[in-house]
């Protein structure tokens, strides 16, 4: 029988990690009060002391990726527009 791989979220690793970082408890209590294993713990402090500058970046480069692809989007439904318009403009001409 093979156990389940669980997942945690970003979220409660940040949490896990940064109490581990403040050193107010032994890394094996919050492994044991998490029911997670001391290892994994050590990974994410390391992990958020490595990474954790980056971590508001990444949430810029997001923000700044949206509004790119908003950007694309707008400009590529103002293209359609455009060519309606010349279309219509067209169409218009031979009727008149």
């Amino acid at each position: 029988m093979t156990k389940k791989r669980r997942s945690y979220s970003s979220e409660f690793k940040f949490r896990v990690a940064l109490e581990a970082i403040k050193d107010m408890k032994p890394i094996a209590q919050i492994a044991q009060e998490k029911q997670v294993h001391p290892n994994q713990v050590r990974a994410w402090k390391k992990q958020l002391q490595e990474d954790g500058s980056q971590v508001f970046s990444r949430e810029k480069h997001r923000a700044e990726k949206e509004q790119q692809q908003k950007e694309e989007a707008l400009y590529e439904q103002i293209g359609r527009l455009q060519m309606e318009l010349a279309w219509l403009k067209k169409k218009a001409a031979v009727f008149s």
